[in-house]
């Protein structure tokens, strides 16, 4: 079927390999071993994530140590995201799919329709805001979920999924987040703040401008059902068929080259 994509969840993982499995499955599709695959996931432990172009002097690293968490950097832009109670999606594929095709803002959009979709699924009432409310903070801020974004899901304001895609020769990737539960301001005792009332200010800006599924609809979402909710989001909103599927051992043998060979190297992560 011309619009089949494989469905792939793979367990609760670190980030490096979370990571290192997105970028595999990218080139095993670019060289057609793989079909356009949506990958929902979860990580353990706790991970930051910085974006492609984040300095890494962002990171208090005694700190998130001492929490007992990791840090990795994206291939993707944007700001960054503490992994934590969370679902999280990525969408691999040709930029000659149908989904993907277009430029960055075109796939994002279509891309948007199906998480909105998902959302609405799980009860809350989310809409689309579809242009940047400015670029204020944008460059200083460190934290994804302050940084508004074009086609980005809020709930009454509050920014609900943050998502950044890379668009490189092998093809398109697009990976975000759903919060589930928790203290979104966690992320704030990961980053370097100039003194404490500047970490407290951030904390509550960031409460201010961004929630979880769990603070919106005042009771738990668990993992599975958000889960299923993405996929019949994408089915629904994009005619995509889902066979589920796992990885292939080539993706799985070249995840673990990129885990050594930059997501867990200080090389990539601390390269800027």
């Amino acid at each position: 079927m011309a619009n089949s994509w494989r469905l792939l969840h793979t367990p609760p993982s670190r980030g490096a390999w979370n990571m290192a499995v997105d970028e595999a499955i990218l080139e095993h599709i670019q060289r057609g071993e793989s079909q356009p695959t949506l990958r929902l996931y979860a990580w353990q432990p706790a991970c930051l994530s910085l974006g492609r172009a984040q300095p890494f002097k962002d990171v208090d690293v005694e700190r998130l140590t001492s929490q007992g968490w990791e840090v990795v950097r994206r291939v993707t832009g944007g700001r960054a995201i503490l992994h934590i109670d969370e679902l999280t999606y990525s969408v691999t594929g040709s930029a000659e799919e149908p989904m993907l095709a277009g430029g960055v803002l075109e796939s994002y959009n279509h891309l948007a329709q199906a998480l909105l979709y998902a959302v609405r699924e799980l009860g809350l009432p989310v809409e689309m805001k579809e242009h940047a409310r400015g670029t204020g903070s944008k460059i200083l801020n460190p934290v994804c979920f302050e940084v508004p974004s074009t086609y980005e899901i809020t709930v009454a304001g509050k920014k609900l999924i943050g998502s950044a895609q890379a668009r490189k020769k092998e093809g398109v990737l697009q990976h975000g987040s759903l919060p589930l539960t928790g203290d979104l301001t966690r992320i704030c005792e990961a980053l370097i703040f100039k003194d404490e009332a500047s970490r407290e200010q951030a904390a509550q800006r960031l409460l201010a401008r961004a929630t979880t599924v769990e603070s919106v609809l005042g009771v738990e979402t668990d993992w599975e059902t958000a889960a299923q909710a993405f996929v019949r989001g994408f089915e629904a909103q994009l005619g995509i068929h889902f066979q589920r599927g796992e990885m292939s051992r080539s993706e799985s043998e070249r995840a673990e080259e990129l885990i050594k060979e930059k997501y867990a190297n200080p090389a990539w992560t601390e390269r800027i």
